[in-house]
């Protein structure tokens, strides 16, 4: 699993985005989070750095389904994958029935499953833009 640290500064500082090898500094439960999404061929993976900002949770998970069924099985990919390497049971689930976004709450991180247009549409990357981003290449 390639990752790519990317930090970008608030729009208007000019700053500029920059990458830096991430491997390894994910959590277990968030890197095999990222794992069982991409196992089911999520797209455009992204975890975002939440600690830093004091959010809710310490880091999001967000990726791209292409199809309500797509979605369903990414989301139980990553819930299975987590009961049964970590013994991590979501606290909430939500949008299940509609799966156009399924969020997967585990406290310390939360997963985020999309479909194209609601990933654009509600842009979590742009709301958290501050944050340090890690990137994960297309599995070949």
């Amino acid at each position: 699993m390639a990752a790519t640290r990317t930090t970008t500064a608030r729009k208007g500082t000019g700053a500029k985005k920059r990458a830096v090898s991430g491997k390894g500094r994910l959590p277990k439960a968030v890197a095999g989070a990222v794992r069982a999404a991409q196992d089911k061929k999520a797209f455009d993976v992204v975890v975002l750095d939440l600690r830093k900002v004091g959010g809710f949770t310490d880091y999001f998970v967000i990726c791209t389904g292409n199809s309500s069924r797509q979605i369903q099985a990414i989301a139980e990919a990553v819930k299975d994958t987590l009961r049964k390497e970590f013994g991590e049971r979501p606290l909430l689930s939500e949008g299940v029935d509609k799966s156009e976004w399924i969020l997967l709450d585990y406290f310390d991180f939360v997963v985020h499953v999309f479909s194209p247009e609601c990933r654009a549409f509600y842009d979590l990357e742009r709301l958290w833009g501050n944050v340090e981003r890690h990137e994960f290449a297309e599995p070949a």
